[in-house]
């Protein structure tokens, strides 16, 4: 797919997803955007050369989320009616949270600026949140009359617990970076040229550590959000056992014991 909205490369086992539409506060509910997204999501997905996926924006804003205009003027995901409205967000925007939920690989989104509604929960789909000083972070459907359509409600309470996730998105209120990370929508909140350092550095850091490890840790952090713990003890000695298999873990052990940096090649 050629790319208008967004920028995708990857580089040394880091696949970084920029959304490149500054001229409209990189909202993202039109669908060629989100399609763009997806696309991006699932290349890395199947890549053998992506370790971890950084997930950025362009310009002043991380992502204005859903487009007002558009909501206004009927168009796009939100015309036809209610049943046109349905079927465009499930063909539209809602892809977006099932491939970073389905991605088998870390992800890290750098919140340079506001994200908001559709854009804060962008954010939050991703594994780790680093936010800049100048980020906002807000919940703001109410605010415009309408829930999260995107999944909202799902993820904000697995950030910041129930509580805390029913005062935001009954509000509707904004933080800021540092109210944030004190509540857990983000992991820190950083200087705001001091963003993107911080990011590629956790994120070389994940990227150099083994893949086939990393994926299957993501496969059981989304796995312990709704299993007991009795089958979820049974799937980690299962994986567990292909972990000892594999050559990465001898690779682990040995340069260990060498005392010498190990090299991971994800077999």
């Amino acid at each position: 797919m050629e790319y208008t909205n967004i920028k995708f490369n990857i580089e040394n086992g880091i696949a970084h997803l920029v959304l490149a539409r500054d001229d409209i506060r990189n909202a993202f509910s039109e669908k060629d955007f989100s399609d763009e997204i997806v696309d991006a999501i699932e290349y890395t997905q199947l890549s053998e050369d992506a370790r971890v996926l950084v997930l950025s924006a362009e310009g002043s804003a991380f992502s204005a989320g859903g487009n007002i205009k558009d909501m206004k003027d009927k168009k796009g995901i939100f015309g036809g009616g209610p049943a046109g409205t349905r079927r465009g967000y499930i063909e539209g925007i809602q892809k977006v949270p099932k491939a970073l939920y389905t991605l088998d690989i870390p992800s890290i989104s750098a919140v340079q600026g506001p994200a908001i509604g559709a854009g804060c929960d962008l954010a939050l789909y991703c594994d780790i949140v680093i936010a800049s000083e100048k980020a906002k972070f807000g919940e703001t459907f109410i605010n415009v009359g309408i829930i999260p359509g995107d999944g909202g409600a799902w993820i904000v309470p697995r950030r910041v617990g129930l509580q805390r996730a029913a005062e935001l998105i009954f509000t509707g209120r904004v933080v800021g970076g540092e109210e944030a990370a004190e509540i857990g929508l983000a992991l820190e909140c950083v200087a705001p040229d001091e963003l993107m350092p911080r990011v590629m550095d956790l994120a070389e850091t994940i990227a150099g550590r083994p893949p086939i490890t990393a994926r299957m840790l993501k496969s059981l952090l989304r796995q312990s959000l709704s299993s007991g713990l009795f089958d979820f003890l049974d799937n980690c000695a299962a994986l567990q056992a292909i972990c000892h298999s594999t050559d990465d873990h001898i690779e682990a052990v040995t340069a260990m014991l060498e005392k010498r940096a190990p090299t991971f090649e994800g077999k």
